[in-house]
Order: C-alpha cells, then sequence, then structure tokens
C-alpha cells in the first residue's frame, strides 16, 4: 500500500470521487455535486479554514486509489471546548481493515505531532458541517449535509481503539402527519400581541441569517461539541443557502417585538442531484433548476431550530417550537413535499426528541461520533 499526501488539483479530484466507486453497488448512495466538494475542501473558499488547519491522504494499492483520511486542527474548537481535540474525517475505503488501521493511524500521528491529546470523528470538517458515521439507516438515502457511510467503517474504527463519544440521530415525518390535536389547540391559543409569527424576509435576507446564527450560538452552546459560527462563516452559509431557502418555510417567532426563536426548513438537494453523478455540467443545471423550482421537492430537512436561552425554562419555550411547527404546516401540506427530516439530535437531547416525537417525528437513521486519547 502507498500513502499519498493530497497536495495538487488531480490527487483532490482522486479524493473526492472515490467514494463514488466504493457505493457504486449501494441504491441509497447519492453522490455529492464535485463543485461543491472541492469548495468545502478548498483553504481559499471554505472559511472554516480561517482558524483550522488540515492535511488529506489517499491509499493506493495495485494501481488503484482504495482508501482516503483527513485530519483538522480546529484553533476555534479549542478555544472554545478548552481541550486539544484534533479531528478526523472524509473516511472512506475498500472492505479491508489494514486499509483502514493506515488510514486512521496516519491521521493520529499527524494530530499527536502537532499537539493533541484526542481524536474525534468523522467530522466533515467540523461539527458546523456533516458530522458522525451512519451506523443504521443504510436503506434510505441521506439528505443534504448528512453522511452515508459503508457498513464495515464502525467496526474498523472501533478495531482501532476508538469509544462512543457521542450518538446522533436523524428522525422523519411524513408530510401528512396529522398535528395532534391537543398540541394544534395549544398552537392556535390567543396570544394576544405579545407572541407573533413571521416568514424569512427575503429583502433582509443577510440579517436574517445574521439573527438565525446569534440565536443558534447563543441556544446551542452547551451543546456536546458546540462551536460557534464565525461572522465569515455565517456569510458563506448565507450564500450557499440562498438558491434553495423557501421564506414559507423558514419561521421566526417575535416575542412582545423581539425575535425569540426560529426555525429553518429547507428543500433537500440530495433528492434533486441523485442521478447528475456529482456534476452540474453540462445540463445538470437546467435539471436541479427545473426540479427545484417548477416540479418542486418531495422532502426537506429542518436544518435549524433554537429559541432564545431566556426562554428555555418557561412556558414559552416549551410553546413556541410547536407554534413555529404549526406555522409552517398548512404550506407543507399543500406542497409537493412528503416527507421532512428533523435531524440531527444528540441522542441525550431529550426535550427535543419528545418535541419531535410529539409531532409524529419516527428515529430513521442512527450516526455515531468517535474518540481515542492520543
Amino acid at each position: 500500500m502507498q500513502l499519498i499526501l493530497v497536495t495538487s488539483a488531480k490527487l483532490l479530484d482522486e479524493f473526492i470521487k472515490l467514494p463514488e466507486r466504493l457505493h457504486k453497488n449501494d441504491p441509497n448512495w447519492i453522490t455529492p455535486l464535485h463543485m461543491e466538494r472541492r469548495a468545502l475542501l478548498d483553504v481559499k473558499k471554505n472559511p472554516y479554514f480561517d482558524h483550522a488547519e488540515a492535511r488529506f491522504w489517499l491509499v493506493k494499492k495495485q494501481g488503484r486509489f482504495v482508501g482516503r483520511i483527513s485530519a483538522q486542527i480546529d484553533q476555534l474548537a479549542i478555544k472554545t471546548q478548552g481541550e486539544k481535540n484534533g479531528h478526523f474525517g472524509m473516511l472512506a475505503c475498500e472492505d479491508d481493515a489494514a486499509i483502514a488501521n493506515l488510514l486512521l493511524q496516519t491521521a493520529e500521528d499527524w494530530l499527536r505531532k502537532k499537539g493533541m491529546t484526542r481524536v474525534q470523528g468523522p467530522m466533515n470538517l467540523s461539527i458546523n458541517q456533516e458530522v458522525g458515521l451512519m451506523v443504521d439507516g443504510f436503506d434510505t438515502p441521506s439528505m443534504m449535509l448528512m453522511p452515508h457511510d459503508t457498513k464495515y467503517l464502525q467496526a474498523m474504527i472501533l478495531d482501532n481503539g476508538y469509544k462512543t463519544a457521542t450518538n446522533m440521530l436523524a428522525y422523519i415525518r411524513d408530510a401528512n402527519t396529522l398535528f395532534p390535536d391537543a398540541l394544534r389547540k395549544l398552537a392556535e391559543r390567543d396570544s394576544g400581541d405579545k407572541v407573533r409569527l413571521r416568514k424569512l424576509d427575503m429583502k433582509r435576507y443577510d440579517q436574517e441569517i445574521e439573527l438565525i446564527v446569534s440565536i443558534f450560538n447563543e441556544g446551542w452552546h452547551t451543546n456536546w461539541g458546540f462551536v460557534p459560527m464565525t461572522e465569515p462563516e455565517i456569510a458563506h452559509m448565507a450564500a450557499e443557502l440562498r438558491p434553495i431557502i423557501d421564506p414559507n418555510l423558514a419561521c421566526f417567532a417575535e416575542v412582545d417585538g423581539d425575535v425569540a426563536g426560529f426555525l429553518v426548513c429547507v428543500p433537500d438537494v440530495n433528492e434533486m442531484i441523485a442521478d447528475l453523478n456529482g456534476r452540474l455540467l453540462p445540463f445538470g443545471w437546467l435539471k436541479l433548476l427545473w426540479r427545484l423550482k417548477v416540479r418542486g421537492p418531495k422532502s426537506a430537512r429542518v436544518m435549524l431550530m433554537g429559541v432564545r436561552k431566556k426562554y428555555d425554562n418557561g412556558m414559552l419555550g416549551k410553546f413556541l417550537p410547536f407554534r413555529m411547527i404549526y406555522s409552517i404546516e398548512s404550506y407543507i401540506k399543500a406542497s409537493p413535499l412528503e416527507q421532512v427530516e428533523m435531524g440531527w439530535i444528540l441522542e441525550d437531547n431529550m426535550p427535543v426528541r419528545r418535541l419531535i416525537e410529539r409531532v409524529g417525528g419516527k428515529v430513521y437513521k442512527k450516526y455515531k461520533v468517535f474518540e481515542k486519547e492520543l
């Protein structure tokens, strides 16, 4: 086996395209857009690299590429968490333990030499992008920004001395599921002028995204692995979401005129690129545009939802999420949408899990993040 550090555009293309061959017999695999993967791994385009560094490796055997991995050090994560945790990610390889061993040991060695005391992963590339290894739910395609892995990887990671750091879940909800009567009455209850719900205002799009991230950073800072989003990352996310975001699926809750919470549901891009094989040219972009704007998506994902910290322990903190979900319900039922994913959710986040289950969500995928002392 030959270990190769990715140092050229040609090698980066091999790195990006390797999973396509590994999943060629998997009917639920969806190839990410190559241009999106290149942008993710480009130090000049991804603002993650303003506070992080990474290395990418390939393994070659008998003339073909058989595995890949990344290793990352995020200084913002270290500052936020107060621990020297490095990360591995982008892990993919043939069903051969020797390949996985070489990849993981290579990432660990680099992190150890850089002074890290623990490795966690997979993270592609950070907690605010694709996180975890899919360990259950292989029978359905993964939605946008959610990983889809080969079944044998979990055993390979465990055999290298890793333990589970955290478990995460994704829920699915049929778009025609009726809101339970008790919750519907709660959501429809007149709160006078105190609570007002509104759609995302595309004329103030950048400010709306900043509001979302400020509430996210405030409300989720105690979650496992939390790393705040920086201003460049906020701007980058806003630019990426703008072409696909539907203001009817994004909701703000205001209390006495101040924004208290938000919900962002986005069309599932994966569904619309499933047959493009990662390529938008020459005509893939026309298909994507037609499916998004004319036909309409059949699936969507609740990417983000949050309520300001000061409402956590009061009735409003319990009431606002139901109001926000209910506020987009009628639009979903009138649209071509057939299902909505809600995730990921930490397995031990019981308040959010109970909320999702009360409105009809069912667990359909499970993910793990692993860790190992260095």
